[in-house]
């Protein structure tokens, strides 16, 4: 039995997006990990930064449900960038949804509302109210003092002195304000995310972000996403990084903020009173094909 799939990306961040809302064929399953892991494959699999599944829903006002299986086979509470993937499949493919300016859709980190822009019939971009950033420790989770923020806490690690901000956004982030920009952000980031993401601090591992503030509304950023490595684009890691400025006084929070990452730009807008975070971006849609996972896996 084959199975149909569609790729996506945003802003590079590329995904396998598969319909499962009406149950998957007999044999092997695209939400098992170690499935998911040759699937991302890129050389021997389709290849991705992971695999999101189409579900029902499982609150009441809510459309559909993301789950998220990372490159890995570890699984996401949330990404961003594939949300936005998600919502344009959604929105492009499923009738029930034509015309729609709006979905609703459940994630790892509670129903998340996404608006969406349209060319015709055509999705060009996705905004997506990303609630509210969690700031305690036991929130993020991290260890420490459960109910005490992380800002700009010290961390000698990898060879490097780092002040680190903990944020969740859906997913646990560990955002570093350096100096370095360009190519050497880039090198920063692979020599030392890795050593982040497994720090003692944050027992589910976490994304690690290096940030270098341009202006108050202009950030780039490189992101060693967890389960994946180095990624083009990571919408939540942007969200938390802008959330991390406003903390440090670096940003404004109520103003938009351009993240520019190796993939593009997303704009991003804390809440004034950091109750909620916006998160606006592109998706595209690059090809559908249809997966013998038996043949695959065998």
């Amino acid at each position: 039995m084959t199975v149909r799939f569609s790729k996506y990306h945003g802003l590079g961040n590329d995904f396998v997006v598969v319909d499962v809302r009406g149950g998957e064929p007999p044999g092997p399953s695209v939400q098992d990990p170690a499935v998911a892991r040759v699937i991302c494959d890129r050389h021997f699999g389709v290849g991705g930064d992971g695999v999101l599944a189409v579900l029902p829903p499982q609150s009441a006002g809510a459309d559909a449900t993301m789950r998220v299986i990372n490159s890995d086979g570890s699984e996401a509470e949330m990404c961003g960038n594939g949300l936005r993937c998600f919502v344009k499949f959604l929105a492009e493919r499923d009738p029930a949804f034509a015309g729609r300016a709006a979905l609703t859709i459940d994630t790892g980190f509670g129903p998340l509302t996404c608006d969406i822009r349209r060319a015709g019939d055509v999705v060009e971009t996705v905004s997506i109210e990303m609630g509210r950033p969690r700031l305690t420790r036991k929130e993020i989770p991290m260890t420490g003092p459960p109910d005490e923020g992380c800002v700009a806490a010290p961390l000698s690690i990898a060879g490097r002195q780092l002040q680190v901000t903990a944020v969740s956004t859906g997913n646990p982030h560990a955002v570093s304000f350096v100096d370095e920009t360009g190519p050497a952000l880039m090198a920063l980031a692979r020599e030392v995310g890795p050593a982040v993401e497994t720090s003692d601090w944050f027992p589910r591992k976490a994304n690690v972000e290096f940030a270098h503030v341009h202006a108050p509304d202009r950030i780039e950023l490189v992101v060693w996403e967890r389960g994946c490595g180095i990624t083009l684009a990571c919408g939540t890691g942007a969200c938390a990084t802008v959330v991390a400025a406003c903390l440090r006084g670096f940003a404004s929070a109520g103003s938009d903020v351009a993240v520019t990452l190796p993939g593009g730009t997303l704009s991003i807008r804390v809440a004034p009173d950091l109750s909620g975070v916006r998160m606006t971006g592109p998706a595209r849609h690059v090809f559908d094909s249809d997966l013998d996972l038996a043949a695959l896996v065998g």
